[in-house]
């Protein structure tokens, strides 16, 4: 792999890094005329990993936006969490099997 090559992934992985963490829940914020929704709560939800890491160092971000509009805020996260530690790789291994044994 070419020197070039390896500083772009680099500058990618930062940028998307930056982008993930800047939309993490943050603290309990002051009420606004919108709050978080279902597309929020999925988003947070998808992203909990690396929140949770970065609120292990910093007291100011939260996993959970404790501003939000009740239930369906609470059934995106649910959805973007189980997104996220269920993943897709359990179904490819389970592919694998089928394929071997017919093959």
């Amino acid at each position: 792999m070419k020197r070039s090559q390896v500083v772009g992934i680099g500058v990618l992985a930062a940028l998307l890094l930056l982008a993930v963490t800047s939309c993490a829940a943050g603290p309990s914020r002051v009420p606004t005329a919108n709050p978080a929704g279902f597309w929020l709560g999925l988003w947070h939800g998808l992203i909990l990993p690396i929140t949770f890491i970065v609120s292990l160092f910093n007291d100011a971000v939260g996993v959970y936006d404790i501003h939000n509009n009740g239930h369906w805020y609470d059934f995106g996260f649910l959805i973007g969490v189980s997104a996220t530690f269920s993943g897709g790789a359990g179904s490819s291994s389970a592919a694998a099997r089928r394929s071997r044994r017919t093959g």
